[in-house]
C-alpha cells in the first residue's frame, strides 16, 4: 500500500501527462488537416494555449479528486473545488474567445476590402466585426457571472435579488439609458446596412471614411487625417450623406466664370481631350453648359464622373486646371474683365450703330462658323441616351412621344 501523499503524486502526474498526450494528439491531427488547407494552421496557433488550458486544468481535478488524501478531505477540498472551477471557466473563455476570433478572421480574410467592388464585402465586415464584439462582451459577462456564483454568498445575494428583479431592472434601465441607447443602435446601425466600414460619409459637415464601428461610437477617418468619433445614436437621429451606400461612382460638377466673348462649343470640344487624356475618368458623364449669364460673365459648368469620391476630387481639380490654362492660351479674351462705358464711348457706339466693344477699346465681333454657332452638345437631360434616362428619373419615366407636325414636343 502506497503512502496517500506518494498516490496522490502519481495520479496527479498521470493525469497531466494524459492531458499533455491528448493536448499533442488532437495538435497533430489539425496540424495533418493543415496540410491541404491553410485554416487549421492559424487555428492551432490560435487555439493551441486555451485548449492545453482547459485541458491541463481537467485532468489536474480529476487527479485530485480521484487520490486526494481522505483524511484532508473535508477541509481542502470545498477551497480546491472552487479554485479548479474558476479555473476551468477562465481556461474555457479564453478558448472560447480564441474561437470566435478565428471564426471571424477567417471570414474577414475572405471578404477583402481592398478591392474596386467591394460593397458586399464592406456589409460582411462590419456586420463580423460587430457580432465578433458582442461575442466577447458576451463570453466575458457570463465567465464573470459564472465566477461569482461560486462563492455562497453571492449566490445568497443573488436569490434575495431576484425578489426585487423587477424594480432592480427599472433603476438599471434608466441609469444606464444612454449606454442601452448606443448599444442598440450599433446593431441598428450594422444589421440594417446603413452604415460600413470604409463607407464614405458626409457628418457634422466632415468629408471621412468609416473606419471603426463599435458597440457605443463610430469613428470617422476624416481627409485631413482627424478622426471624429460619433456616438451610434447620432447616427440613427441624424441626417447623413453616405456617398457609397450603393455604389461609389460619383457625379462631379466643376464651374468656371468666363467673359462673353467665350465659345463654348471649343471649351465642350477641349473638355473631351482633357477628359480622354486621363485614368480619372470612368467614361460615364462628360457634360458642359452654361448654367448663367448675368453679372457681366458667363457661368460654365462641367459635369463628370469618376469611380469613386478621392477619384473625383482629383478629377475635377485635373479639369480645372487644364481649363483655366487652356482659356488662358486658346481665347484670351474670354478671360473674365472688367469693362468701363465712358460717355464717348457710348456716344461713338450709338453712331456706330449700336456695336459693342470690349474693355479693350475695341469692337467686338461675333461672327463664329456655323459649327461652332450651332453645336449645343449633348446636355445633362437630353441629347444622349444616358440623359434621358437621368430625365426619366426626374419626370417618374413620362414617355416621350415623337414631336407634332408643329415641332413641339408631346409628353
Amino acid at each position: 500500500m502506497l503512502d496517500p501523499w506518494l498516490q496522490f503524486a502519481v495520479t496527479l502526474t498521470a493525469a497531466i501527462v494524459i492531458a499533455v498526450i491528448v493536448s499533442f494528439i488532437v495538435t497533430g491531427i489539425v496540424r495533418l488537416i493543415a496540410r491541404r488547407h491553410d485554416w487549421p494552421g492559424d487555428l492551432v496557433r490560435r487555439a493551441r494555449r486555451p485548449f492545453r488550458a482547459v485541458v491541463l486544468v481537467v485532468a489536474v481535478w480529476a487527479g485530485i479528486g480521484l487520490a486526494f488524501p481522505r483524511e484532508l478531505r473535508d477541509e481542502w477540498m470545498p477551497p480546491l473545488t472552487q479554485t479548479l472551477t474558476i479555473a476551468v471557466i477562465l481556461a474555457s473563455a479564453w478558448l472560447l474567445s480564441a474561437l470566435v476570433s478565428f471564426a471571424t478572421d477567417l471570414a474577414l480574410g475572405r471578404h477583402r476590402i481592398d478591392v474596386p467592388d467591394n460593397r458586399h464585402a464592406r456589409r460582411i465586415r462590419t456586420q463580423t466585426l460587430i457580432v465578433r464584439r458582442l461575442a466577447l462582451v458576451l463570453i466575458v459577462v457570463v465567465a464573470i457571472g459564472a465566477i461569482l456564483l461560486t462563492f455562497p454568498a453571492v449566490r445568497t445575494v443573488g436569490a434575495s435579488l431576484l425578489a426585487s428583479a423587477g424594480i432592480a431592472s427599472i433603476v438599471a434601465g434608466l441609469a444606464a439609458q444612454s449606454v442601452l441607447a448606443n448599444i442598440f443602435a450599433g446593431v441598428q446601425l450594422v444589421f440594417s446596412d446603413a452604415l460600413r466600414v470604409d463607407d464614405v460619409v458626409v457628418v457634422e459637415g466632415e468629408w471621412g471614411r468609416i473606419g471603426e464601428i463599435t458597440l457605443s461610437y463610430v469613428v470617422v477617418d476624416l481627409w485631413d487625417e482627424r478622426r471624429l468619433v460619433l456616438p451610434c445614436t447620432h447616427f440613427t437621429t441624424q441626417p447623413f450623406e453616405n456617398w457609397t451606400r450603393q455604389g461609389s461612382e460619383l457625379l462631379g460638377a466643376v464651374e468656371i466664370d468666363v467673359d462673353w466673348r467665350v465659345l463654348p462649343a471649343r471649351m465642350r470640344r477641349h473638355l473631351d481631350e482633357i477628359l480622354a487624356d486621363t485614368d480619372l475618368w470612368d467614361g460615364r458623364t462628360s457634360v458642359l453648359q452654361v448654367t448663367d449669364a448675368v453679372g457681366g460673365l458667363v457661368r460654365v459648368r462641367i459635369l463628370v464622373s469618376a469611380r469613386d469620391a478621392p477619384t473625383l476630387f482629383d478629377l475635377r481639380c485635373r479639369v480645372r486646371e487644364d481649363m483655366v490654362v487652356w482659356v488662358q492660351q486658346a481665347m484670351p479674351g474670354a478671360v473674365p474683365a472688367q469693362r468701363v462705358l465712358l460717355a464717348d464711348a457710348a456716344k461713338e457706339g450709338t453712331e456706330d450703330g449700336g456695336a459693342a466693344r470690349g474693355g479693350d477699346g475695341h469692337r467686338v465681333t461675333h461672327d463664329l462658323p456655323a459649327d461652332e454657332a450651332d453645336d449645343h452638345g449633348s446636355g445633362l437631360f437630353t441629347g444622349s441616351a444616358d440623359a434621358e434616362r437621368r430625365a426619366s428619373t426626374f419626370t417618374q419615366a413620362i414617355p416621350i412621344v415623337p414631336v407634332d407636325g408643329a415641332g413641339d414636343p408631346r409628353r
